[in-house]
């Protein structure tokens, strides 16, 4: 997409991992996060994967530059570590069923605190929070699209306004 108005033909969208900063320079640069917020507020479904849930966060403490501020979440970046730091971890998620899913986490962000119509999907074993849902909107700290489990994916198409 190149153009805000192309967010008018789509159902859902992903915000992938990257890094946060360039999605809201660019966002910003390119007047997406207006016409997102509409998207948003008709119904449209949007998941945020590591650097996209740091976009979609409404808080992200010391952290500059623009955001989309859809999701009642504060989130920290890089908060495992670096690169280097990187892990995997098999996850509960309830609403995904009793298989538990295998995440993978890469320079990945925690969501420290979630409002109150906000969801908690999955939480670490320590109890820090890696997966959350408000309405039509999705937060993940890892990438689910790297794994061939596809649960979080079916999960997140049954979200949007069909």
């Amino acid at each position: 997409m190149r153009r805000p108005e192309q967010l008018d033909d789509v159902d859902a969208l992903v915000i992938p991992g990257g890094e946060s900063t360039t999605i809201g320079k660019l966002a910003l640069l390119y007047g997406f996060i207006p016409k997102l917020k509409e998207r948003v507020a008709d119904g449209m479904a949007v998941w945020g994967t590591c650097a996209g849930a740091i976009f979609i966060a409404r808080d992200v403490p010391g952290h500059p530059h623009p955001l989309a501020e859809l999701m009642d979440i504060t989130v920290r970046r890089n908060a495992f570590g670096r690169q280097l730091d990187s892990f995997e971890a098999d996850l509960e998620v309830p609403a995904l069923g009793t298989d538990p899913f295998h995440a993978i986490f890469i320079r990945a962000p925690l969501i420290e605190a979630v409002g109150p119509d906000v969801e908690v999907l999955s939480k670490l074993s320590d109890g820090r929070i890696v997966a959350a849902r408000q309405d039509h909107l999705l937060a993940t700290s890892f990438h689910p699209e790297l794994t061939h489990d596809g649960r979080f994916h079916d999960y997140f198409l049954k979200l949007g306004k069909h």
